[in-house]
């Protein structure tokens, strides 16, 4: 009995290890490709790595920073909005700078105020003042007159009826009427001339010194709203209202670095693509008017042709596209843009990569 279940266990394991080959000698097809790799449609074509871009006829997308610092007050566009020239896309905090330029404003129009009150001078109320002011001068000086000549009179009948003193007190009484007479007249005059010239060339100066100002201010005070400088697409917004931006951009947390605040795009319907080509492989690029290009959308099998529209004619480091900008690169690149229309099946975005082959 023993040896009849050793020899069935036996059995069993031979069986078992029979199965266990046979399973594992069966070969799975292997799966086909998701894509296939980027390839040289051209005989002696030159690859070039490809980063796509909004369609503008020089530089590249709108990397828009306000012109003053401030906190983000609000925002009045989405990220893939269409946008005209002029909208306003962000507005800063501008508290502080509206009452300084409403402060300027009302300094500038009392300085006009003062200036419009000199060019208008006389006036009719401080004319007809100083005229009142001269007859009653004149009417003082009459009466001086009289009491004088009555004393005069009286001391020449009789001496001893009036005193030395008093004549001399009615003389000087006269004396100072006529003084007096004197300089209200001049007054008249000097009130009936109005301002003087260089008092109105001085408030002028006053006045559009302030008025400038004002206008300086009012400039600032548009700074604070940073609006399109074109059509185009809202590509990406990098703050949010409350954060912080200045002319150098806002904070990102995630890279630790300064970003623009809103990137501005043209139209998504049409595209460029700037490739950066190898300075090994400058000297074999083609001639701008024979020069046709395919890009490859990496993660699929499409490709669009491309067509030609400038060279950007200056070598630099490829750093691009990692954006290592402390980062000592030996590699050069060239780069080359070209146009593509993008199809309406495809997913293709601004700031994405592609491969390209460039031929004759």
């Amino acid at each position: 009995m023993k040896h009849k279940i050793i020899f069935a266990v036996s059995l069993a394991g031979i069986l078992a290890g029979a199965a266990t080959a046979i399973f594992f000698s069966i070969k799975t097809p292997a799966l086909p490709p998701a894509f296939s790799p980027a390839s040289n449609p051209y005989g002696s074509g030159i690859y070039a790595e490809g980063i796509v871009e909004s369609a503008q006829t020089s530089g590249e997308n709108i990397n828009m920073y306000p012109e003053v610092a401030g906190t983000v007050k609000e925002i009045l566009v989405y990220e893939g909005q269409q946008v005209k020239a002029g909208d306003i896309l962000l507005r800063l905090d501008d508290s502080i700078q509206l009452a300084t330029a409403e402060q300027q404003g009302s300094q500038a129009e009392a300085a006009r105020a003062l200036l419009n009150e000199l060019k208008v001078q006389p006036r009719k109320e401080i004319l007809d003042v100083a005229a009142a002011q001269v007859v009653s001068a004149e009417a003082t000086l009459v009466t001086a007159q009289d009491t004088y000549r009555k004393e005069i009179t009286a001391y020449r009948m009789d001496p001893r009826s009036v005193s030395k003193d008093a004549l001399d007190s009615a003389a000087n009484a006269v004396a100072v009427a006529n003084a007096n007479l004197d300089v209200t007249r001049k007054q008249y005059d000097l009130t009936k001339a109005g301002a003087w010239v260089y008092d109105i060339q001085n408030q002028e100066r006053q006045t559009k010194a302030l008025e400038q100002a004002h206008a300086a201010s009012r400039a600032l005070l548009s700074k604070y709203a940073l609006r399109a400088p074109r059509d185009g697409v809202v590509l990406s917004i990098n703050t949010i209202a409350g954060n912080y931006a200045s002319p150098q951009g806002g904070y990102d947390a995630y890279t630790q670095g300064a970003d623009p605040v809103i990137t501005l795009g043209s139209s998504p319907a049409t595209l460029n693509v700037r490739c950066y080509v190898d300075e090994i492989l400058v000297p074999r690029l083609p001639l701008g008017s024979n020069m046709k290009a395919q890009m490859s959308v990496r993660g699929s099998n499409v490709k669009i042709p491309m067509e030609f529209v400038r060279v950007q004619p200056f070598v630099s480091p490829k750093i691009e596209l990692s954006d290592q900008r402390q980062e000592r690169v030996d590699v050069r690149v060239l780069p080359v843009i070209f146009r593509i229309k993008k199809p309406a099946n495809v997913n293709l975005y601004p700031g994405e990569l592609v491969d390209v082959y460039i031929g004759e």
